[in-house]
């Protein structure tokens, strides 16, 4: 019966430690997502951005800089991962020769590529980078990818989006 006793109490014990270490995981856990939060706002601030959109909660931002290409770019830090999205256009059907042309045009991209949302109506530019070792030139480099496709492609991304519109 002793036996019994002491192997609950240890459980229990063991439960307890578990849900302080749990805690203490989860604390450091995000106060390394605020300072990822942190560095990566002071980089768009760095290379001139303004926050279009903030959401401090869930570790995002969306900025705008029309003269470079960029609307609405979504940033979103995930775990240790920097999530940059930004809407390109919308498929009005599914064309064989367009899908080839983006994959065409993927080739060219320099950071970044073309996807398609999960309904596969939409195509957007997507980037993922490490958050751990993210400097300042990785999220310029990757910010003027987007810049860099829609001055050669925006005529193209025109044609297409009107494509099956009547």
């Amino acid at each position: 019966m002793n036996d019994i006793l002491f192997l609950s109490k240890y459980i229990e014990i063991l439960k307890f430690d578990y849900f302080i270490y749990s805690k203490y995981i989860n604390q450091k856990r995000n106060l390394k997502m605020e300072e990822y939060f942190k560095k990566v706002k002071n980089y768009l601030f760095d290379l001139g951005f303004t926050l279009q959109t903030e959401d401090e909660a869930e570790s995002l931002v969306v900025i705008t800089d029309e003269d470079k290409g960029i609307s609405n770019l979504l940033i979103d830090c995930e775990d240790d991962i920097l999530i940059l999205e930004q809407f390109i256009f919308s498929l009005q059907e599914v064309d064989a020769k367009i899908l080839q042309r983006l994959l065409q045009i993927n080739r060219t991209i320099v950071h970044g590529a073309l996807v398609l949302d999960d309904e596969g109506e939409r195509v957007i530019f997507r980037d993922t980078l490490q958050l751990e070792n993210l400097d300042r030139n990785e999220l310029e480099a990757s910010i003027n990818s987007i810049s860099l496709m829609m001055a050669e492609y925006a005529g193209e991304f025109i044609s297409f989006a009107g494509k099956g519109k009547s």
